[in-house]
């Protein structure tokens, strides 16, 4: 089984930045892909970004350029994977739960627990 812990958002200005971070644990060798997910209030949950292994990454369109996520799992330990992602230049859309998906073996997805980001002046 894989564990997600996600950490970072809260409230930003927009045209501000913010850094989420999700720290997988247990079985991350079974690990295909990560990517985080957005869900704002009355709207189905969206990918926002997603990364597989080999590197490869997709982005919705209404993020390109700027965000950006990045998968972690050669400076820690073997027991430890990690997907970041770097928000810059929030915009008031931008506000929403986001959360931390891990794809592992054939059909099995984890989910974090979600953290909110709200872009508010």
């Amino acid at each position: 089984q894989v564990q997600l812990v996600e950490s970072g958002g809260g409230l930003v200005q927009p045209g501000g930045s913010l850094r989420l971070s999700c720290a997988a644990s247990g079985s991350i060798a079974s690990i295909n892909a990560m990517g985080w997910y957005r869900q704002a209030p009355g709207k189905e949950r969206e990918l926002v970004a997603g990364t597989v292994r080999g590197g490869h990454t997709k982005y919705a369109d209404s993020v390109k350029g700027r965000f950006t996520i990045s998968r972690d799992n050669a400076k820690d330990t073997v027991y430890l994977d990690r997907v970041t992602l770097e928000m810059n230049s929030l915009k008031p859309e931008d506000t929403a739960v986001y959360y931390c998906k891990a794809e592992s073996g054939v059909t099995t997805e984890t989910w974090g627990q979600g953290t909110q980001v709200t872009v508010s002046s």
